[in-house]
């Protein structure tokens, strides 16, 4: 994790100065895309060694090896949407097609995965196989967008620097950015919000929903769920159909102002978390549909305005450094992600949570552990979405402030006259 969390800002560097025929950005997506896709199935398959010590060693280099490919598609891959496009609202859509996506993929995943792993068990394979046939589809299918936009998207020339800075002068200059601050913070209070409610969700349904009871399922739409699947993913479901909403809103009302819209609407859901009691599946159901509302539009709206911020960095500094931004980008969702799941696990060790034992037996909670449970769920992430609306409301890049910038960026360029 910690290779993970350093990685990505060292990539973004990298990627700044490359300079080729092809652009920054896309030899990487040409030379790394295979290596990605085969670092994936490498994570799935389980190698026939009985030393732990091997096991331990192999998971490990398995891992960091698909992190590092990962991180040299994805940093580049994203370091592109500022490229594409300079207009405000344009960049807006570009990010809800992207995270639009994003969710359909995952859900997609989240469903057939399984579903192929037991079609496999039942061919005569093992789980091991099954799970190999699913990683080599899925990394197979993971590789060709990679492909296909190397081929297809052309880098603007003018996004190619001369004379790249050193890496601690980006940083500093990254840093003296002021709505770059002001964007990393809601980013942090946005997706700690984010990861929390995605790890509670399986203990709430658990221990507040299902009291403990590991046969209670649900029943959605003639489907028999698992209770965290259900709340989980009608979240992601509502999520999808609402992008749009927030791109047509971000277009009329400003980024900000939809963005304080959106986090309010999911603040208030998060408190209504607290008074889901025993039973109440239904409540949690159309709770998670609500607030999917809010995770749609926390899911585009900040990360559009990371180009709008690499623009204002342009006019300081005179350079575009895109993958020292959403290098840094990327390590502040890692590490508000890992701090907390962190926190959340130390705040349930400390009120005594008895986990499952490995027969699968149900022991009862304390008190404590229960009330921690509906609180992480809950309100504290109500609180950190208040904390993003603060944020958000003193966030100094506007429409018209970004419209000054990119007038100014243009007066700059060559055969423009002041």
């Amino acid at each position: 994790m910690i290779w993970d969390a350093v990685n990505d800002p060292l990539m973004g560097t990298l990627s700044d100065r490359v300079r080729t025929r092809w652009g920054r950005r896309r030899p990487f997506l040409l030379g790394a895309a295979i290596p990605f896709g085969l670092a994936f199935v490498l994570l799935w398959w389980a190698p026939p060694w009985e030393s732990q010590w091997a096991l331990a060693l192999h998971v490990t280099v398995a891992y960091i090896l698909s992190d590092t490919l990962q991180t040299v598609v994805s940093v580049p891959f994203y370091a592109l949407t500022p490229e594409l496009t300079p207009d405000y609202d344009e960049r807006t859509s570009l990010t809800a097609w992207r995270m639009f996506f994003n969710l359909a993929a995952s859900l997609a995943v989240a469903v057939a995965a399984p579903e192929i792993v037991d079609s496999a068990i039942a061919s005569g394979f093992t789980a091991q196989q099954g799970y190999l046939i699913v990683a080599g589809l899925f990394g197979g299918l993971g590789v060709i967008p990679f492909l296909a936009i190397f081929a297809v998207v052309r880098e603007r020339p003018s996004a190619q620097p001369e004379e790249p800075h050193g890496l601690l002068d980006t940083v500093r200059g990254a840093w003296a950015n002021r709505p770059f601050r002001y964007l990393t913070a809601l980013y942090m209070l946005n997706w700690i919000t984010f990861d929390l409610v995605g790890l509670m969700v399986p203990y709430f349904v658990t221990w507040q929903i299902a009291q403990g009871d590991p046969t209670v399922q649900a029943n959605l739409f003639g489907m028999e769920l698992a209770l965290e699947s259900a709340m989980l993913g009608t979240l992601i479901v509502v999520a999808l159909p609402a992008l749009p909403l927030w791109t047509l809103l971000s277009s009329r009302l400003g980024k900000r102002a939809a963005y304080i819209l959106a986090m309010a609407s999911w603040a208030a859901m998060q408190v209504g978390f607290f008074f889901v009691g025993p039973g109440d599946l239904n409540l949690g159901i159309g709770l998670c549909a609500i607030a999917g509302l809010g995770v749609a539009a926390a899911h585009i709206i900040p990360d559009a305005m990371v180009p709008d911020v690499i623009d204002v960095d342009e006019l300081q500094t005179g350079k575009r450094n895109e993958g020292v931004y959403y290098g840094a980008k990327n390590l502040f969702r890692k590490a508000t992600g890992a701090f907390a799941i962190f926190g959340a696990l130390q705040v349930l060790g400390w009120t005594g949570y008895v986990p499952p034992a490995a027969s699968g037996a149900i022991a009862p909670q304390p008190e404590a552990a229960l009330l921690a449970i509906r609180w992480m769920t809950g309100p504290a992430g109500a609180v950190l979405l208040v904390g993003a609306i603060v944020v958000a409301w003193r966030y100094p890049l506007t429409r018209k402030r970004h419209d000054e910038v990119r007038a100014q960026l243009e007066a700059r360029r060559p055969g423009v006259s002041a």
